[in-house]
């Protein structure tokens, strides 16, 4: 099978030739497009890659009817849009880390130049003056750095400022106290508790309703008087006509810009005449570097998502980055566990699940949020009318269905890497286990009450039955008879001469009418079937 992929926005070439060089993937580069253009074209393509100039909208994603994957040659994501494509199961890859250091080395070499007045004094000079007095500067050893967002490249910064003698303290509820320690830098217990002692304050936190506007009149009057403001992160985070206004009221030493409300910034705005600030073009990832890493970060990425449906690299989807491929056997396990769990109800004449809870043993813990999506998927499967049901938007389907979806690790699930799935609607639940060991194959081990033992291959058959002789040859008999070809064969009771369950593992699907001649035998109480469309 082949995959189109669209490159736009003058992705770095090293990164485009990974994905040139495998032979199923057919790769398109072409200059950054227009609205209309990239909508005609777009249906063709299971994936698009590129940078901040094209605009992932959601017409734009609904009528990319292939597209599986968006990768973004970089870190930030506000050019797309992100609710519909989980919506619609389309993975969004970025590169988080490729750019982290250029940022990190940008915010010196800016903070260092507005200290310094290099600004001015490079003009001076190219105006053939000598205004050495004019210029004097301050230095960073002894001032206190304010990070607000201790992630990839606040860390980063808090290390270098250190080797300056600066005193780093950070602002970040979401960052365990041994990362704080292990970075050496003081945790502040509140924004404001930061902004009191910051000479320096520097964001470094995504664009969210949570961080939208956190810099404004009010945080900056709590600064220190002559403090440094810097915003390398988005526009939005820093209130610009509060900025505005405490610079020109000199209540500010200075700023400094990278990233704005708008952009490209307009030629008339009074950011560009205001003083003491060191505007530049949004520069953070604009190094060779950078481009090269985030290029080829994305890349590998969008290929590997293609081809191997590794998707620990997407961010709309809860993954265990690192753990995607010891992960599959689980996920295996909890989709098709509910899928008989569904199967088995929807005979019992449940017309609609309302809740799932998901139990997993202690060494799959880490992976709980991929694996309920598993556990979604395979209720949905079947159910509902969409082409792609994937891990990325099961769990935003089902909830949109009104079912609950739970998870939760138990030590008591018969394995360290043990799952259970139960379902439930109206009086009616079943709960169906399985463990994925590692290096063997995954097995289901419970339906109910009754404990199996089966692999479940493209489809499984589940009937109860009297637990009297002969049961099991008429149904070998009948199966056979209907070129349904028996993989596994597992008969478990409760008790001798009581109810029995068999599970039974086949080759291909099994009809209606197969499964209707089924309850026709003697002592066949039930059968239903789970059909399996995920590999």
């Amino acid at each position: 099978m082949t995959y189109r992929v669209l490159v736009t926005d003058d992705v770095d070439p090293e990164g485009v030739a990974l994905l040139a060089a495998e032979p199923a993937l057919i790769v398109d580069e072409v200059p950054t497009l227009s609205k209309e253009a990239l909508l005609e074209r777009i249906g063709d393509y299971d994936a698009i890659v590129g940078r901040s100039a094209t605009r992932i909208s959601a017409e734009l994603l609904r009528a990319g009817k292939q597209l599986r994957v968006v990768g973004r040659a970089g870190v930030g994501v506000d050019n797309i849009a992100l609710d519909v494509a989980t919506e619609l199961g389309v993975a969004i890859i970025n590169a988080p880390a490729g750019n982290t250091v250029a940022v990190a080395e940008l915010f010196f070499g800016t903070v260092i130049g507005l200290l310094r007045q290099l600004p001015a004094a490079v003009h001076s000079m190219q105006q053939g003056t000598w205004d050495r007095s004019a210029l004097m500067g301050r230095e960073l050893k002894g001032k206190t750095l304010g990070i607000v967002g201790l992630g990839r490249i606040g860390s980063e910064v808090a290390i270098r400022a250190q080797a300056f003698g600066m005193t780093v303290v950070a602002f970040d509820p979401y960052i365990a106290d041994e990362r704080f320690l292990a970075l050496r830098v003081r945790r502040a217990l509140s924004l404001d508790a930061l902004l009191t002692e910051s000479h320096i304050l520097t964001m470094h936190v995504p664009l969210n309703d949570e961080t939208r506007g956190m810099i404004g009149k009010r945080e900056l009057g709590r600064l220190p008087a002559r403090s440094v403001v810097v915003n390398m992160a988005r526009g939005g985070i820093v209130d610009e006509p509060a900025l505005l206004s405490a610079l020109q009221g000199n209540q500010l030493r200075g700023a400094v810009l990278d990233v704005f409300n708008a952009e490209p910034l307009a030629s008339d705005s009074p950011l560009r005449t205001a003083p003491n600030l060191l505007l530049t073009p949004h520069l953070g990832a604009n190094t060779v570097e950078a481009q090269r890493n985030v290029s080829r970060d994305v890349c590998v990425a969008v290929r590997d998502a293609l081809l191997h449906n590794d998707l620990s690299k997407s961010i709309n989807v809860a993954g265990a980055a690192g753990e995607w491929g010891a992960l599959q056997p689980a996920m295996l396990v909890a989709r098709r566990a509910a899928a008989v769990a569904r199967a088995v109800l929807a005979d019992q004449g449940m017309r609609a699940v309302r809740r799932v809870a998901l139990r997993v043993g202690p060494d799959l813990a880490h992976g709980a949020g991929p694996l309920l999506a598993a556990a979604a998927a395979g209720v949905l499967e079947g159910v509902i009318e969409t082409d792609r049901l994937n891990l990325i938007n099961a769990r935003s389907l089902a909830e949109a269905r009104g079912i609950e979806l739970s998870v939760g690790e138990s030590s008591d699930l018969g394995h360290p890497r043990g799952i259970e799935v139960a379902l439930a609607g109206g009086m009616q639940q079943l709960s169906v286990a399985g463990a994925a060991p590692e290096g063997s194959t995954p097995r289901l081990t419970r339906i109910g009450q009754f404990h199996v033992d089966v692999n479940p291959k493209q489809t499984l058959l589940i009937l109860t039955n009297h637990d009297v002789p002969g049961v099991i040859g008429r149904v070998g008999t009948l199966l056979g008879e209907r070129q349904v070809n028996i993989a596994e064969y597992h008969q478990a009771r409760l008790a001798q001469g009581g109810d029995a369950l068999a599970a039974i593992s086949v080759d291909g699907t099994v009809s209606e009418a197969t499964r209707a001649a089924l309850l026709q035998l003697p002592d066949v109480l039930t059968a239903s079937v789970a059909h399996f469309g995920d590999g």
